[in-house]
């Protein structure tokens, strides 16, 4: 799967979800909540402060595995 910043949280759940932790990490405790999953990794990472560049790369890495 192809990550990017625009690629949906759900979609990536879906794909795999062992990458649950990865959100969990950076403060997304709301995976469940439909809202939250519908968001953009760019979207996600702009509410909690995160670098939206980092977290996709980490999850372009688990997904190369």
């Amino acid at each position: 799967m192809e990550i990017t910043k625009d690629t949906v949280i759900g979609d990536i759940l879906d794909a795999d979800p062992s990458t649950a932790p990865f959100f969990l990490e950076m403060g997304m405790h709301c995976l469940g909540c439909p809202a939250s999953r519908g968001e953009s990794v760019a979207d996600a990472c702009a509410v909690h402060g995160v670098n939206a560049d980092e977290l996709v790369a980490k999850l372009q890495a688990h997904f190369a595995k």
